[in-house]
């Protein structure tokens, strides 16, 4: 029918708003009685007729034309400007030895890059499932030229014809919108009171891909000296906002050169591709894999950091122990010496203490401003903002698990570029749909949190996934309808938990149980190490 047709069913002719839960009816239908038999449609699109010459009517264009990510996009182009993926399909040079000419078949650069991004947050989903939930009802429309999804090989020619440049442009809109979001909204954690700071992390972690020629001549292995592990891996080096745990940076690349050495050279590639991360606004949190003298002098001349560093890490000792139990220090080595402050401290849950004593470096040398009781604390959110945030990026990928397989799908370096731009995108916009569902949130009425504000993080990641597939599934769904079903799904944070580290690696011995690995709930006690004499 014609979108002219449609009118208000009420009786004085008012427009049906969104509150008044009405369906339209069709311009000169009698009056709708009670308990008549009634049709009730969906809108699924609206698109030109094509009328044939016996009177059939049917839509001009296909599904690829009309398919959207929904509130993905939505939140996307409310941050970027409108149509971002349209444009950046748009502007992609196909590759002419896959996909000839740029005529519309079954596919478009469009959506292929929609079906990317959605193929990224459902595990085990092969391109063509995440094509036929993108088209959904779509696919039911009586288009004018047959339709149908395409076959694995014709994704497989137009994901070569795309290449990783465009997902990568893709990717790069979505980090620097939540960057953006970040820097406009008062959603981050931070230290200081004269100067505060805004509180970033950092962390390493493995992809493994699927064991090709290309993928393990490209990226390499870890865990044997010969190469010879069954999976190729490439290492990445999220950064995150610890209080939002969203994605601001992602550098990655081969995983072969070994742990210290490959996090190194990202942190290079975060400090040269992502200068406006690095700035003295933020406090960078690393673990203690400990980047060398020259690169921690390198890094000080952009941000400020707080690191922690192992017992083999040399540090002179230049000061007296200051009124916080810190002192300063200087660390040499690669030709370069540093003066950082060092604070060394226990911490003791339940009357548990650990077995060893953590260090921190800092560049943050006002031990006023930033007291090293503070440090200490602000420490454990490396923790949620980058290992928590890891594992719910994760958590959509086939196989994440220890030791299991690949997770990721791509037989080739270029698509394997791709596939990350495409998983890097979609988990953040999610969390950008997430944060927005938490600022329209009402604060929980008992409880911890009770009466104030919501936080992205007090809602289920998962959750928040699961909604926004159902929404583009359905097609239709309000970006408002959508945020308050998110708000919904609350979950316990901050809740103090501890538990002893484990073996990240499958045993042939009988998995532990909750008996043998006890969480323990209870507030960490920092005692600084060294006391002002």
């Amino acid at each position: 029918m014609r979108p002219a047709d449609l009118v208000s069913p009420r009786r004085n002719g008012a427009a049906v708003g969104a509150g008044d839960r009405s369906a339209l009816a069709v311009a000169g239908t009698d009056r709708i009685r009670t308990g008549e038999p009634a049709v009730f449609l969906k809108v699924v699109a609206v698109a030109p007729a094509q009328v044939t010459r016996d009177g059939r009517v049917r839509a001009q264009g296909s599904p690829c034309s009309h398919a959207t990510l929904g509130p993905l996009e939505e939140w996307l182009d409310s941050k970027s400007g409108p149509g971002v993926i349209v444009r950046i399909a748009g502007h992609a040079a196909l590759d002419g030895k896959f996909v000839k000419g740029d005529r519309e078949r079954l596919l478009t650069a469009a959506f292929v890059i929609r079906a990317l991004l959605l193929m990224a947050l459902i595990p085990s989903a092969g391109i063509r499932d995440a094509a036929g939930l993108l088209a959904g009802d779509l696919a039911l429309v009586p288009w004018s030229r047959r339709w149908e999804v395409a076959s694995e090989r014709a994704f497989g020619d137009w994901r070569r014809a795309l290449g990783p440049g465009p997902l990568e442009d893709l990717q790069a809109e979505v980090l620097g919108a939540a960057w953006t979001e970040h820097e406009d909204r008062d959603q981050d954690l931070t230290v200081g009171t004269r100067h505060k700071l805004r509180v970033r992390s950092g962390d390493g972690t493995l992809f493994r891909v699927p064991d090709t020629p290309a993928n393990r001549a490209a990226f390499g292995t870890v865990g044997t000296g010969d190469g010879s592990s069954p999976w190729p891996c490439i290492r990445a080096l999220p950064v995150n906002s610890v209080l939002t745990r969203s994605l601001l940076a992602m550098p990655w690349g081969p995983a072969g050169k070994g742990k210290a050495s490959g996090e190194q050279y990202l942190l290079d590639r975060a400090m040269e591709d992502f200068p406006h991360l690095l700035t003295f606004g933020i406090l960078l949190i690393l673990d203690r894999n400990w980047p060398g003298a020259r690169r921690v002098a390198r890094l000080g001349r952009l941000t400020h950091f707080l690191i922690r560093v192992k017992s083999s890490v040399e540090l002179t000792r230049t000061s007296e122990i200051l009124p916080d139990g810190s002192y300063l220090a200087t660390v040499a080595g690669d030709g370069a010496a540093v003066t950082v402050r060092v604070i060394e401290y226990f911490a003791d849950v339940e009357g548990k203490d650990t077995p060893e004593m953590f260090c921190l470096v800092t560049d943050l040398l006002d031990a006023e401003e930033y007291p090293a009781t503070e440090l200490a604390g602000l420490y454990r959110w490396r923790w949620d903002g980058s290992e928590t945030g890891l594992r719910e990026t994760k958590a959509s990928l086939d196989g994440a698990g220890p030791g299991t397989g690949p997770m990721l799908r791509s037989g080739s370096p270029d698509l394997v570029a791709q596939e990350i731009a495409a998983l890097t995108a979609a988990v953040e916009m999610t969390r950008g749909v997430t944060r927005d569902a938490a600022a329209a949130a009402s604060p929980a009425r008992k409880g911890r949190r009770a009466g104030q504000p919501v936080r992205s993080r007090d809602l289920s990641h998962a959750r928040a996934v699961r909604a926004v597939l159902a929404a583009i599934r359905a097609g239709r769904t309000g970006y408002d309808t959508l945020a308050r079903a998110i708000a919904g799904y609350r979950v316990v944070t901050d809740r103090n938990r501890h538990r002893p580290r484990k073996s990240k690696s499958p045993s042939p011995f009988p998995h532990a149980t909750a008996k043998d690995t006890p969480a323990f709930i209870a507030p960490a006690v920092i005692t600084m190490a060294n006391k002002p004499v």
